[in-house]
């Protein structure tokens, strides 16, 4: 939410007026020619050349294959995607692959495993299958969405503010957004046209016959839960097992309910501002019931922080600088800050500190709660987010319904409506348009069942969507972790053994299992600093 990923949160267009819609019946019921193509007559199986990625780490291997830009044409142009794999570590008695990618859109697979690999899940999963990162397309290393000639101009494209919260905000924002659309208009090529979520489990198929396993096992978390739903509803009998985790509604996303989508964007019918708003308030609980292990938990923190609010909503807060000068806080400020922290239950100290240092004006605990979040660079960070975002689902023609949603969202989940609303924006008028993307149905009977995971307090991919998930899919388990954060990665040991046994057996656990976490935040438990952490970038799913 904070500078750190704000490049992505622009690019919409005000459009003269709502224009000519196509018939939603039409629209619901379409099926891409490219699915049937994936048998019989689909393209060819790309060969993985593996090869060192560094002599530094040379327990990982790189790899970069070639697949059809459009897959009703697979003969035609093709593009890149990157990949990378960590070894199983018992080649003898290795199952097969396991397929990983953590959301955004736009997030980077190859990076992930490459960072996380060594961590997740479990000793035997990691000796028993090779663990795979793939960039999807249009993202990272693979064949890129650029919207910018030079890295200078990326670097410029950074939002005026955090997200609008004035008419005056919203006028300059759908401003910068109409510049960022033009440059995207101007400098993408054909892939923007091709990155729907339907194209990148394609892809995933062919990367599964690559190498060499007859169905799919793979895990996705937040937004590559989506592409989880996409592939079992596209390939059904290729299911071995799909974990999905952090779990976006497929319905919601694709279409909404009925004829919904005509006036709410897929954000506002995801309703991550509930899942937002419900966390910020168990935050709240756990810092009070912590004391003075929690910076802000004097009196009634919910009060102090609505107070607070209240006051940056009047007039933004000046603090020294450290160097004689003065740095400004705005509104939006804090509750970016805030939506950002509210990602792992590890920073909601952190959160603490921050909130407590705008409270009393000590510019010594600002800075050191903002020194203690890592800083993302630029990496063609808002381009793969829309690059997909923007194509895969139906939505409304014209900027208004966008605004609409964050004012509606605001008064019913207080602090994030705005954010989550006006994030993707850039969609009313985005130059691409994927004519192969999936619509639906979701509910398709896989070969084995799918297991749902859903942590309770998720500021991003609300719980609910886990439950309904569970229930649209056709074969579907749900298992719930009663944590805090976004995903259940690194939080239960209980979900990781669960989410272990299902990779190496198929078993999923009994209905309405439910997982304990390790640490409690505001705690200082030991079990908590342990775990290695991943810096989901805010505003992400």
């Amino acid at each position: 939410m904070s500078r750190r990923w704000m490049t992505f949160a622009t690019i919409g267009a005000l459009a003269a007026g709502l224009l000519t819609t196509v018939p939603a019946s039409a629209a619901l019921t379409r099926e891409p020619a490219s699915v049937s193509a994936s048998a019989g007559t689909g393209p060819q199986v790309p060969k993985i050349d593996w090869k060192l990625c560094s002599e530094q780490f040379p327990e990982y291997d790189c790899a970069t294959v070639q697949v059809p830009l459009d897959y009703d044409n697979p003969g035609g142009a093709k593009i890149s995607l990157a990949l990378t794999r960590l070894r199983a570590t018992d080649q003898e008695h290795r199952i097969g692959s396991l397929f990983l990618n953590p959301g955004g859109p736009g997030g980077s697979g190859v990076e992930f495993v490459q960072g996380l690999g060594p961590y997740l899940y479990s000793d035997a999963v990691r000796a028993r299958f090779d663990l795979i990162g793939f960039d999807p397309r249009g993202v990272a290393r693979s064949t890129p969405l650029t919207c910018f000639k030079t890295q200078e101009q990326a670097d410029a494209a950074t939002a005026p503010f955090v997200f609008p919260v004035t008419r005056a905000e919203e006028r300059a924002w759908v401003g910068f957004d109409r510049a960022y659309v033009k440059s995207c208009r101007k400098y993408a090529g054909p892939i923007i046209d091709h990155m729907s979520t339907a194209n990148v489990a394609r892809d995933l198929d062919l990367l599964r016959a690559a190498v060499g396993d007859k169905k799919l096992t793979y895990g996705g978390f937040s937004y590559g839960s989506y592409i989880g739903s996409v592939y079992a509803n596209l390939f059904p009998g290729k299911v071995r097992a799909v974990i999905i985790d952090g779990v976006i509604d497929p319905i919601s996303d694709a279409t909404g309910r009925g004829l919904e989508w005509l006036t709410k964007s897929p954000d506002a019918r995801l309703e991550s501002e509930q899942g937002a708003y419900q966390s910020l308030l168990q935050f709240f609980k756990l810092c009070k019931a912590a004391g003075p292990r929690c910076a802000f938990s004097a009196g009634d923190p919910k009060a102090r922080y609505d107070a607070l609010a209240a006051r940056l909503l009047k007039n933004p807060i000046k603090l020294p600088d450290g160097q004689g000068g003065t740095t400004v806080v705005t509104y939006a400020d804090m509750v970016g800050e805030s939506l950002g922290d509210l990602y792992s239950g590890g920073t909601y100290p952190v959160l603490a500190d921050y909130l407590q240092g705008l409270d009393t004006a000590s510019f010594a605990k600002v800075s050191k709660a903002r020194a203690a979040r890592a800083e993302t660079p630029y990496a063609q960070g808002a381009e793969g987010f829309y690059g997909v975002w923007c194509t895969d689902s139906l939505k409304p023609f014209h900027v208004s319904a966008w605004a609409n949603a964050a004012h509606a969202a605001d008064r019913k989940w207080p602090y994030f409506g705005r954010p989550w609303n006006w994030s993707a924006s850039a969609c009313a008028s985005w130059p691409g348009h994927d004519s192969d993307r999936y619509l639906g149905p979701f509910n398709k009977r896989t070969a084995n069942p799918v297991l749902v995971i859903g942590q309770r307090w998720d500021p991003a991919t609300r719980y609910e969507d886990a439950v309904s998930t569970s229930k649209i899919l056709g074969n579907a388990r749900l298992l719930t972790v009663n944590g805090w954060g976004h995903t259940s990665l690194f939080t239960s040991s209980c979900a990781d053994a669960y989410a272990s046994g299902y990779l190496l057996t198929g078993a999923v656990p009994k209905a309405g299992t439910v997982c304990e976490v390790e640490a409690i935040p505001f705690t200082g438990s030991a079990a908590l600093k342990k775990k290695p952490t991943y810096q989901w970038p805010p505003m992400t799913r």
